[in-house]
């Protein structure tokens, strides 16, 4: 089913657009992201007078986002020729009617959370069968509802099936299911210091009869953050009856990974070698993306991955009850 969704999503394409972003942030100084995740590429700009710009070229319709150095909130926008104005301050972005919707989307389910996840997605990849919106969501789709699920939407042709996004989203998901075959197995130990580098192996929080939750994760992560209050609430659901955590950054700078432990409000266990992609947990549980986690058993067998939203809720009550 992934290799026939594979070749559907193959043949976008490569016309390069040029685009245009302006934007208004009160952090005077701090400097401005724009990244394509699809070429790794990043162009900056810097915030003078409470203003900044950035311009380039990309892929038509490539889904770019845009982010200020200081904030871990990405906003999301279709390279579509229509220049954008981003807001910095509430996230907002004014350009084409696709980018403003989008943007909407993406702030009704993850940053004001006023749309149940699922119904949104469900929502979007009804409504927007005709604009690119979807792909800017399809890893999210395919996390929520499975690859029969998107196969279906798939077959029916829409105009974004053959997107980049959707063809990543696809390799993604079925690494994703590679990676899954750990499940099952034990835990294999690592080592990492904490924030006062001081080194601790996995192995101190492992195996010793509680259930953890290796949480995957950067202080520079949209998605990583729009999450926590979830895990957050798990952990005060469920520590008391023996449910742990250990945070794993994939940061590569020591205070804006210490800031956001604060800011989130993180109570749990936190190593972090500073090294991004680079890090050890990267390597040995093949992180390619984050939010990403193992649940771990009190014997020290791994029993999921990748569990968000009310998939961790529904795992933890599982194990634990009301």
């Amino acid at each position: 089913m992934i290799a026939a969704a594979l070749m559907m999503a193959v043949g976008a394409q490569a016309q390069e657009v040029n685009f245009t972003v302006n934007g208004v942030s009160k952090d005077n100084g701090s400097t401005v992201i724009l990244i394509n995740f699809q070429t790794r590429k990043m162009l900056t700009g810097k915030v003078e007078n409470g203003k900044f710009s950035i311009s380039g070229t990309a892929q038509k319709d490539a889904v770019l986002n845009v982010k200020s150095e200081n904030l871990g909130w990405m906003t999301p926008f279709v390279n579509d020729g229509t220049p954008v104005t981003v807001n910095l301050n509430d996230s907002t972005l004014k350009g084409s009617a696709q980018n403003e919707r989008l943007v909407r989307y993406d702030l009704d389910m993850h940053a004001r959370y006023t749309l149940d996840t699922k119904k949104g997605l469900e929502k979007i990849f009804t409504d927007e069968v005709n604009t690119m919106i979807p792909a800017a969501f399809v890893d999210e789709y395919l996390e929520h509802f499975g690859m029969e699920k998107l196969q279906k939407i798939l077959d029916t042709k829409p105009v974004w099936a053959n997107h980049p996004n959707v063809k990543e989203a696809l390799e993604t998901y079925a690494e994703m299911m590679k990676k899954n075959a750990i499940i099952g197995k034990q835990f294999t130990d690592l080592e990492e210091p904490d924030a006062d580098g001081q080194m601790h192996k996995l192995s101190e929080y492992v195996g010793k009869g509680k259930w953890v939750l290796v949480d995957f994760w950067a202080s520079w992560c949209g998605p990583c953050r729009a999450e926590m209050p979830n895990v957050v609430k798990a952990y005060e659901k469920y520590h008391a009856k023996g449910f742990d955590i250990v945070g794993l950054s994939f940061d590569n700078k020591k205070e804006p990974w210490l800031k956001a432990i604060t800011d989130l409000q993180m109570p749990w266990i936190h190593l972090s070698d500073l090294k991004g992609w680079r890090t050890v947990a990267s390597g040995i549980y093949g992180v390619n993306s984050i939010p990403d986690n193992v649940l771990i058993d009190p014997q020290g067998k791994i029993v999921a991955r990748g569990l968000r939203a009310e998939g961790l809720q529904s795992k933890l009550k599982e194990i634990f009850g009301e």
